[in-house]
């Protein structure tokens, strides 16, 4: 019911806010609401204190108290005028404005929920569940832009009613039993009354219940089983949108976590969901044939701020397709704000920072324009006015001089939500030339693909067609459902020509290799309809999946592994990978995803395997572009585990229910590839465990958590597994005890330990853990290294000549390839050059004891005079040469690195003539 116009004599609004004929109405009704108006807009609205306010409408005049609905209704519209007024005279946010109304709405829901509840079971008695007794509440969802937080000053409010269990209230002597279901559905229908229906005072706020299961010919109150077989069996795609801003506003704690665990999997899938982008589009399209329909049939409703054009609505569906996608992964975008989810899509690097700023910048423009249409008459519209006069008067309302003015800054920030909406939601599909025979014509007829293939200039058409047929033929893509089925023939037709370009560009590669793992990736993916709607939807991520596996046998077999590694390829982020930032950023958000999912050890272990092969992942792209040397890909990998160890040990320590500290005393000590930063992508890890604490429970936790620290790296999980470990050079190798004090430690390295585990010394660092232990384990490092060796100059070189002996007859290989780590000449025998030449040199030259690499101490020992430095620098070359090939070869997917020997030219002579320099004769 309308508020009545004001007396001729009523004092009217003046400044801005007189703009609101809605304000003007209400003073008009009682000019002494000017006082209450004038105190209340004094204040910061967002923090208002409610329920002050509302004792002082109940109270009344002349001492008459109020009822409730009525002192709720005027504390309403004393709200509404007071923000009216702050926004127009530009002391009100857009935050606050929206923040306040949705503060409100709790707190009327709440109140009114609370009287109501009281009432019923005064009546009744007090629900209680049938399987639990405890008492039920009813749980209020507030949906959409109020539970987002997000709330206009006119809009209505979407709310879903649940409760927990099934059951009966207990009535007692007088009162009426009621069956859970009824008594819920008469509160719900009761706080419907009190909120919306129209009395002297108006209204509190519009209901809308439409969201609820089954919508308006459903249950006004669900259960909580209810809600989970709908939607398990029933929900549809734009209900997972509508849920992804559920926020309960009443209820036990308890029962809200329970209904959350149930919605949670409906609405964020584990996987990245990327058919969602197809869902939203048609939901959009739906959206804009009715918003086009009603613009047909009343011309004077266009401009619609909402839900036109680049409007409100799309900026929504920019926000929350991210957080469907990937919100199942990654719990910081379930946030239900629209706002802060564009501000989190920028810190995720999901859309450039200056795009989300644009959004932000459009967003706050269409939301303050849509509350200057509503503050004119408190209506919940959306659209411009008719009226040429209310234009210019909404135009003045947001600081514009005229009509023309306000248009054309409409028009420029919906043109910018369009084209943004456009780039993700624009269908991407392009249709073969009709002239062009496709898979789906005849994906059986071998000899028209090998014609088609041989057109293209396939190496070996009739191979490459025979590999596809039977690829097409096979039982995992023959019995696809034909939506999956036409859509991956349609990424066949499109991958073809593709892989011929990507072969000529590149000039290096096989048409049939290329196009055999891509079908192998296909098959891989074939199920799985998110990985295809990627593909389909990001057409030039195919393109670069192609061009990987052109180039690297073992990168198409790692994508085939983990095909969640498409995501890394829809754009360049991977251009900042591995820099001391990004690997920062990193840690913080694995941290804070583990943290989010304690007490799910299996999803912990999801998170770091993901976060490692994504890393990863962006290293090998920018690898395969050649722009990483091996040297720096070696310490970006090496930095990259260390990262990822030092997150295991924190948060594998937290599942030790018997720890005895917050904080271990404890760490992991790296050898070899990892100790010596020369990690590589498929690297296990050589570590040892180091503790320093006194308590008597010390032995056995840090027992417990190297355990964890193991499992956590090498149970093979559904994302693969994140390293293999080995702990063999821990003190007494296999026979010795897991961890060790850094005491024991010290004692085993000055007094038991055998030379080959000083040598393995020398590329020993301190990973991750207790820095001072770290510090502590460098000091006897040092100290291990720069003992004077002096008079035992033969002996060393026996027993390095010795090790080396064992290593080489336990890896001899037939055959007239040249192994690069093993044979004479090789990897290894420049390792232990240099490990000699640490151990025997060290006391008089301690600058040798710095794990530097193997290249650098080469030179630095050249430098020195304890080797001919012509002959270091030619075997440094040839170090760096043996590791750039066995790179090479690793990356085509051999697990040897076995080459031509004419590939090395003179280099393996040089290492043998340096060997012969240090260590005497050749081993035979």
């Amino acid at each position: 019911m309308p508020l009545p116009s004001p007396a001729a004599s009523a004092p009217a609004s003046t400044g801005p806010a007189s703009a609101s004929r809605f304000l003007q109405r209400w003073l008009g009704a009682d000019p002494a609401r000017q006082a209450r108006l004038d105190e209340l807009s004094r204040l910061s609205l967002a923090d208002a204190d409610f329920g002050a306010l509302l004792a002082r409408e109940q109270a009344g005049a002349a001492g008459a108290a109020l009822p409730l609905p009525r002192a709720m209704r005027r504390l309403r519209n004393l709200l509404v005028c007071a923000l009216v007024r702050r926004d127009l005279e530009g002391r009100a946010s857009l935050d606050e404005v929206v923040t306040a109304m949705t503060r409100f709405a709790d707190f009327a829901i709440q109140t009114h929920c609370a009287a109501l509840t009281e009432e019923l079971r005064a009546a009744h008695g007090i629900p209680t569940g049938e399987e639990s007794g405890r008492p039920q509440e009813l749980i209020v969802l507030s949906m959409g832009k109020g539970g987002g937080g997000e709330l206009n000053v006119s809009s209505d409010i979407d709310l879903i009613f649940v409760y927990p269990e099934d059951g009966d209230t207990a009535a007692g002597p007088g009162q009426r039993q009621l069956s859970n279901h009824e008594f819920f559905v008469r509160l719900g229908r009761r706080l419907n009354a009190a909120l919306s229906e129209i009395i002297e005072d108006g209204f509190t706020f519009r209901v809308d219940m439409a969201l609820r299961p089954n919508g308006n010919s459903g249950p006004l109150a669900a259960s909580l089983n209810m809600v989970e077989e709908y939607l398990i069996v029933q929900g549809r795609e734009w209900e997972r949108y509508a849920w992804v801003k559920a926020r309960a506003v009443t209820g036990d704690p308890q029962d809200i976590a329970a209904l959350e665990a149930i919605v949670r999997p409906f609405v964020f899938r584990r996987y990245l969901d990327f058919g969602v982008i197809d869902a939203i589009r048609n939901m959009h399209a739906q959206i804009r044939a009715e918003v086009k329909r009603q613009e047909r049939l009343h011309p004077e409703r266009s401009h619609n701020v909402k839900l036109g054009r680049g409007g409100i609505r799309e900026i929504e569906f920019l926000a929350q397709v991210f957080q469907l996608i990937r919100g199942g992964r990654d719990p910081a975008l379930r946030n239900r704000s629209t706002r802060a989810t564009l501000r989190l899509l920028a810190e995720r690097e999901l859309l450039p920072e200056d795009t989300v700023m644009r959004l932000l910048e459009a967003y706050t423009f269409l939301r303050n324009l849509e509350h200057r249409l509503q503050y004119l008459d408190d209506a919940q519209t959306h659209t411009l006015p008719a009226s040429e006069d209310d234009r210019l008067t909404v135009a003045h309302m947001m600081g514009l001089p005229d009509t023309a003015t306000l248009l054309a800054r409409l028009e420029a920030q919906r043109a910018f939500v369009a084209a943004q909406f456009d780039a993700i939601f624009a269908d991407k599909t392009e249709p073969a030339a009709p002239q062009a025979p496709t898979l789906a014509d005849d994906p059986e007829n071998h000899e028209a693909i090998a014609a088609r293939l041989a057109e293209l200039g396939y190496d070996d058409p009739p191979g490459a067609a025979a590999r596809l047929v039977a690829t097409l033929q096979g039982p995992r893509l023959a019995s696809l459902p034909d939506a999956s089925r036409a859509r991956l023939l349609a990424l066949g037709d499109a991958a073809l020509g593709q892989i011929a370009t990507v072969v000529r560009e590149a000039g290096v590669g096989s048409h049939t290799a290329t196009l055999g793992r891509l079908l192998d990736f296909f098959e891989a993916i074939a199920r799985r309809s998110a990985y295809l709607s990627l593909l389909t939807e990001y057409p030039h991520t195919l393109e670069r999946v192609i061009r990987m596996m052109n180039a690297s046998g073992w990168a198409a077999l790692f994508l085939t592994q983990h095909p969640l590694l498409l995501d890394e390829l829809l754009d360049d982020r991977n251009e900042n990978a591995g820099s001391p930032q990004q690997l920062a950023q990193l840690a913080a958000s694995v941290d804070e995803q583990l943290e989010a999912a304690a007490g799910d050890t299996e999803r912990q272990l999801d998170i770091l395997r993901e976060a490692h092969h994504a890393q990863l992942f962006r290293l090998l792209a920018l690898d395969l572009a050649g722009e990483l040397s091996v040297e720096r890909l070696a310490d970006h990998l090496s930095l990259l585990a260390d990262t990822i160890v030092g997150a295991t040990v924190r948060h594998a320590w937290r599942t030790v229910a018997s720890r005895h500290i917050e904080e271990p005393r404890f760490a992991v000590i790296a050898y070899g590839k990892l100790g010596g930063k020369e990690l590589g992508y498929v690297s296990d890890l050589d570590v040892i465990f180091l503790f320093d604490d006194e308590d008597e429970m010390a032995p056995s936790n840090y027992a417990k958590l190297a355990q964890r620290f193991i499992t956590w790296n090498t149970a093979h999980t559904a994302a693969g597994i994140l390293f293999d470990i080995d702990t063999a050079l821990r003190p007494d190798g296999a026979s010795g005890m897991l961890v060790s004090t850094v005491a024991a430690f010290e004692r085993y390295q000055h007094a038991s330990a055998w030379i080959w585990e000083h040598q393995a010394l020398t590329r020993a660092r301190f990973c991750a853990g207790d820095a001072a232990i770290g510090a502590r384990f460098e000091r006897i490092r040092e100290a291990v290294l720069r003992k004077d060796r002096s008079g035992q100059e033969q002996q060393l070189k026996i027993e390095v000549c010795a090790m080396r002996r064992r290593m080489r007859e336990a890896n001899v290989h037939p055959g007239p390839l040249f192994d690069l780590k093993q044979d004479e000449g090789g990897m290894i025998d420049i390792e232990f050059i240099v490990q000699y030449l640490v151990l025997r040199h060290a006391a008089a030259y301690p600058q040798l004891t710095a794990n530097a690499g193997n290249i650098a101490l080469l030179r630095l020992a050249g430098e020195l005079g304890l080797i001919d430095p012509d002959l270091g620098a030619a075997v440094a070359d040839a170090y760096r040469a043996m590791r750039r090939l066995q790179h090479q070869v690793r990356l085509q997917g051999q697990e040897k690195a076995r080459v031509d020997p004419q590939l090395l030219g003179e280099h393996p002579a040089q290492v043998r003539r340096l060997w012969e320099a240090c260590l005497g004769p050749s081993l035979p």
